[in-house]
């Protein structure tokens, strides 16, 4: 098993304002399947960082729409299942206020692919839906929006919540062997030891 990655360039709008982001697209798995991690601004550089495998399932870490624009055109595209916390269905029907939601994820939920699997973590206060995808074979972690490289993501906006992303930190993300690599929504790398406060 490994992790693929790209970086996509677009735009987060949310409250009346809009801003330029790159985001990261993650993708895990072996040669013949993947589970994609977020859907931001384009399908073709996903599906070209998926290298024609089959995509179990497009996993969305929450709502905000630099996460989810492409998600509904990327599964139409490949027929893979979308996954998202049903806590986000608020942000998600502000991006695709047409679309369906997608099929529920639950904390303790494991997606299952190349014969390892990625644990959801339900680690609400930068969305109330937000996940974590902990993949224990790959001694890694993908944050989304929850936790970057010189700490907690942000808490600005509406649904969300300083307090709350600091606890989900603590209780769900440092608690994690202390080497575990975090793989970011944004930005770099970084370490659970590295983050701790």
């Amino acid at each position: 098993m490994r992790v693929d990655h790209a970086v996509t360039h677009g735009t987060f709008s949310l409250d009346g304002e809009t801003f330029d982001v790159d985001n990261n697209v993650w993708v895990v798995g072996d040669d013949e399947e993947c589970v994609v991690i977020d859907a931001p601004h384009d399908v073709r550089t996903i599906l070209d960082t998926t290298g024609g495998r089959r995509i179990v399932a497009i996993v969305l870490t929450h709502a905000h729409d630099d996460h989810v624009r492409v998600a509904p055109e990327l599964a139409r595209q490949t027929g893979a299942p979308l996954l998202l916390h049903p806590a986000d269905e608020v942000l998600w029907k502000l991006v695709h206020p047409g679309e369906p939601m997608p099929a529920p994820l639950a904390d303790g939920d494991e997606i299952a692919v190349a014969g390892e699997v990625l644990r959801v973590l339900h680690t609400p206060g930068h969305s109330p839906g937000a996940v974590c995808l902990y993949a224990p074979a790959l001694d890694c972690v993908f944050t989304g929006d929850t936790l970057f490289q010189g700490g907690p993501g942000a808490t600005g906006r509406s649904h969300s919540d300083r307090p709350t992303i600091e606890r989900s930190i603590r209780e769900r993300l440092l608690t994690l062997p202390p080497d575990t690599v975090v793989h970011t929504g944004h930005g770099g790398d970084t370490t659970v030891r590295a983050e701790e406060f």
